[in-house]
């Protein structure tokens, strides 16, 4: 959203040997980039066309599904006389008398879906008292489904009660996907508690990280990222911020950082390169990178003002894309070497130096995290319907292309044996042919709003809208 995007957002790096090509495991699939390694995924749907199956899900959640050994598990979070989130609808939010947790939305202007649009006195609203959380009880659930059938395995709630803080109308309180490493399921609900179950739905830990302010009161949505034996968890706030690295068998606070950052809701991404293993993190003020076991700072580079979107990078280069603090829309995005190390910040009228390869600055509204694929960094834009397509080693635009048929992009694109494939919020996935050309192979549509980003697995696509779990193939 102009406010943020709420799906975002997590990287996930597991064992090559520990996952087998039908595994999603997290955010973005096994390696956190969106690339399924299995082919041949089906080319066309519609509601009554190649759909296997579909599960209404109650409550609401923009977390992703996760997959392992046909197990589907997803989060969300439930409550009575609940209002969903709707798409098209990009204005500030809380701040502005538009308060939307669900039951309880307020009356106040209209949206704003452009700049032009905002009031003159804008800043007047940044200064103004965050908004209440909600009056009103939550449960907060996993669900276990099979991927064969979408049958529910288990259903288990981990709590109950009323939100530790308010949230934008369009995010919710299931936002963060989930993680798992085959053997435990990681739910981390942002301010409302980090939980482990086993396969079988058995509560094995749990932890209170806290609960602190957001920008406008817009809620958390960054995913936690599990790597060896750590689980890794991103607090970017408006009063603490933190980064923690959690020990996945025992819960227990392996090391902590704090963050000199205000909300962002990027998540970490573990960035395996030709030099070493690095863990980043997305930030308003500095994009920045830690080693993964001490939580040392290794480089930093200065921002844009805040970021929903999470890195991506290959054995080259890491990619990395934030924008202005107030109204997201101008901001850079730059292609970092391995090996940096200290303050590795551009000069003003600078788009390279010594472990910047390439710099570009945008002036759009974007949420959804890039695709790095063959050669190729494809960049969606959240409010518009378009697709960017840079030379992923020079930064050179390859195309610019407004897709018809599609409004804007929260969920992040994905790809699969030489196609890509972009899902827009009103259920539309355009499917492009991979390279620097710009080409569109189809376009299917699903009747529903659409943010969380899909799930791959055994040849089959998962798609979460507002209602339904969608199961695609052939």
């Amino acid at each position: 959203m102009n406010t943020l995007s709420f799906t975002s957002v997590v990287g996930l790096l597991l064992p090559c040997a520990a996952i087998a090509g039908n595994e999603w495991p997290a955010w973005r699939g096994a390696h956190g980039d969106g690339i399924a390694s299995q082919g041949d995924l089906v080319a066309e749907w519609s509601t009554n066309h190649n759909i296997l199956w579909k599960a209404k899900i109650p409550g609401a959640g923009w977390s992703q599904p996760v997959v392992w050994d046909n197990r589907v598990f997803l989060t969300t979070a439930v409550t009575t006389n609940q209002v969903k989130p709707k798409g098209g609808e990009f204005d500030p939010g809380l701040a502005f008398g538009r308060f939307g947790p669900p039951g309880q939305r307020g009356p106040g202007p209209g949206p704003w879906t452009s700049p032009d649009r905002i009031p003159h006195d804008f800043g007047n609203y940044t200064n103004a008292p965050p908004p209440p959380a909600p009056d009103v009880v939550y449960q907060w659930k996993v669900i276990c489904l099979n991927l064969d059938n979408g049958q529910v395995r288990w259903e288990k709630t981990l709590r109950q009660g009323k939100p530790a803080t308010p949230i934008h109308r369009n995010n919710t309180y299931a936002s963060e996907t989930p993680v798992t490493d085959g053997e435990r399921l990681f739910a981390y609900f942002g301010m409302n508690g980090l939980y482990c179950l086993d396969f079988e739905g058995q509560l094995r830990w749990s932890a209170d990280l806290g609960s602190f302010p957001t920008q406008f009161g817009w809620g958390s949505g960054s995913s936690p990222v599990l790597y060896e034996d750590l689980l890794y968890i991103q607090c970017d706030n408006d009063k603490d911020s933190f980064l923690a690295a959690i020990d996945k068998r025992t819960g227990r606070e392996r090391w902590r950082v704090a963050r000199q950052e205000q909300s962002n809701w990027s998540s970490p991404y573990v960035w395996k390169n030709c030099f070493r293993t690095e863990l980043v993190t997305g930030g308003g003020t500095k994009l920045r990178s830690y080693d993964p076991k001490s939580g040392e700072l290794l480089w930093e580079l200065k921002a844009s003002g805040r970021t929903a979107i999470t890195p991506v990078g290959d054995g080259d280069f890491l990619y990395a894309d934030s924008y202005d603090r107030m109204m997201g829309g101008q901001g850079l995005l730059v292609a970092i070497k391995p090996g940096a190390h200290g303050d590795i910040s551009l000069n003003p009228g600078q788009t390279t130096n010594q472990y910047v390869a390439w710099a570009t600055s945008l002036n759009s509204y974007r949420v959804a995290s890039p695709l790095l694929y063959r050669g190729c960094l494809y960049q969606l834009d959240q409010q518009s319907g378009i697709v960017r397509c840079f030379d992923a080693r020079t930064g050179a635009l390859r195309y610019k292309e407004r897709l018809p048929g599609t409004r804007g992009f929260t969920a992040s694109p994905w790809a699969s044996d030489g196609e890509v494939f972009c899902l827009d919020e009103t259920g539309a996935t355009v499917l492009l042919r991979a390279g620097p050309q710009f080409e569109i192979l189809a376009t299917n549509r699903l009747e529903e709003t659409m943010w969380a980003s899909a799930a791959i697995a055994d040849r089959r696509i998962l798609l979460r809208g507002v209602e339904y779990l969608y199961c695609i193939g052939k």
